[in-house]
């Protein structure tokens, strides 16, 4: 059973509410108070995996993580209608983004929303006990861990709650903590979750141990401690069940969780969606808004022409790459030879992210905000990457680096490297940016490895690392918080 048609059964929303049946006076005299409260919660198994599915249904909403860690990039522009359509994104673009931006600020919503929802079962983890408890609390470690991961990259330092939801009043007694703090959260959370899951999740979307690995190695890689990094890493590519599969079909429906996927965000198009709430959608919401603007041909949906590749990027990928036209559509050769029409876009490339291009499919509602496409969070290419990245940089093993970075290269077709030392370093930069692009990394990519201020136009050094706390934010902490430095 996948647990994304699980969702769409059970959309649970926990909060306190108090129902009364009755049609007399006297019947209500003798009838009790029905309550189902928080507090009341979490007295049976499924109590718990119901709570587990509202967790899981916010990753839906992350999204926005994905199409904006690109815009900020140098791998794509911003695009849509003109130069006002969807300001934040705009702005982000052209790195003149400021604490008032709705769209920075679904960033933090969102995902402190799954952090809220993550600690709502682990507050009450010990409440109810049952068979098989520690695999549905390592999935919510784990899911806190994803959604706490997103908000350090963003921006830094973040309030913690312990074990504990936030409530009213706490943005103005807890402070930030110091990003060495919301990292060990991370890792001991992973930990938990890599003890207690299997490489096999009991349903298909749900957390495993190989993906809490990979998150891990990733924690570390991004704290630069590469040893601790390249030793979970090559742990899960000794271990784990993955490979690299056919990238031709990689991104199509038929490769969602295969051999390659290490944890995807399940979406789907079976129910239908509305602009006055994207973050309720089932679908993908990203890839409408990548689509062709007016488009009518083969294969592909119209969408609103955001987050559009640049000609650079399509550029550096070698003439027998395979992955080039699989992960880049060059929309005026694709029209020339399908006849396909399209309108173009503001800050049109004539390229468009074609692993998140919407399909013509059988999607009930808004066929913009109800893609099926899957995200594909953590892939076995990554892995290799990520651990090629901490082998080198670390200084441990050069060989074992060149041998995972030649398998992605040989997948796409492409000769194997022989570099050592700081050269093989800027191969394997190179390789993650062409293997991954379009999948929301880039921007953090360069941050972390400091050629950010090199790469991106408009970029400020010792501001534009991290995004601002939106504003609200620190007007409801009573400046408890310290805006982000720069903003």
């Amino acid at each position: 059973m996948n647990i994304k048609n699980s969702i769409l059964k059970r959309i649970y929303f926990f909060m306190c509410f108090v129902m009364l049946v009755g049609c007399s006076e006297s019947f209500l005299d003798e009838t009790e108070e029905y309550v189902i409260d928080s507090e009341n919660y979490f007295n049976s198994e499924q109590e718990y995996y119901n709570a587990l599915i509202g967790a899981y249904d916010i990753l839906q909403s992350t999204y926005v993580n994905v199409l904006l860690g690109e815009i900020a990039s140098d791998n794509t522009l911003s695009g849509g209608g003109n130069a006002l359509d969807v300001p934040g994104f705009q702005q982000v673009d052209e790195m003149t983004h400021t604490p008032i931006n709705d769209n920075i600020d679904d960033v933090w919503d969102w995902n402190f929303g799954g952090v809220q929802r993550a600690n709502y079962i682990l507050e009450f983890k010990d409440k109810t006990d049952f068979e098989g408890k520690d695999q549905i609390i390592a999935e919510a470690r784990f899911l806190r861990a994803y959604f706490t991961f997103e908000l350090v990259k963003w921006f830094g330092p973040i309030p913690l709650s312990g074990d504990e939801r936030f409530v009213l009043g706490d943005a103005e007694t807890i402070p930030r903590s110091p990003v060495s703090e919301v990292y060990a959260q991370i890792e001991s959370d992973l930990q938990f979750a890599i003890d207690n899951l299997d490489y096999t999740a009991p349903q298909v979307g749900r957390a495993t141990k190989g993906a809490a690995q990979a998150l891990l190695g990733k924690a570390y890689l991004y704290q630069e401690e590469f040893q601790q990094s390249a030793n979970v890493l090559t742990d899960l590519i000794d271990n784990g069940p993955y490979a690299l599969s056919d990238f031709a079909t990689l991104f199509e429906q038929e490769g969602e969780n295969n051999v390659e996927s290490v944890f995807e965000v399940q979406y789907t198009g079976a129910e239908g969606a509305s602009f006055l709430c994207l973050q309720c959608s089932e679908g993908n919401v990203a890839v409408g808004f990548q689509g062709i603007r007016d488009y009518s041909g083969p294969i592909f949906e119209s969408g609103f022409s955001f987050n559009v590749p640049v000609a650079e990027v399509y550029n550096l990928f070698e003439e027998d790459d395979i992955r080039r036209d699989f992960s880049i559509l060059d929309i005026n050769a694709w029209a020339a030879e399908t006849g396909a029409t399209f309108t173009e876009g503001y800050k049109h490339t004539g390229y468009f992210n074609r692993k998140y291009l919407p399909r013509q499919n059988n999607n009930l509602g808004d066929a913009n905000l109800t893609q099926p496409n899957n995200y594909r969070a953590i892939r076995y290419a990554d892995v290799l990457l990520m651990a090629a990245e901490a082998l080198n940089r670390g200084g441990i093993n050069d060989e074992l680096a060149r041998t995972y970075l030649n398998q992605v290269r040989d997948r796409a077709g492409l000769d194997p490297v022989s570099s050592t030392g700081s050269t093989l370093t800027d191969a394997i930069y190179l390789e993650r940016r062409l293997e991954l692009v379009g999948e929301g990394h880039r921007f953090f990519d360069l941050v972390r490895t400091g050629r950010a201020a090199e790469a991106i136009d408009g970029f400020s050094p010792n501001k534009n690392e991290l995004f601002p706390i939106p504003l609200e934010e620190i007007q409801f902490s009573q400046n408890n918080w310290e805006q982000n430095q720069g903003y």
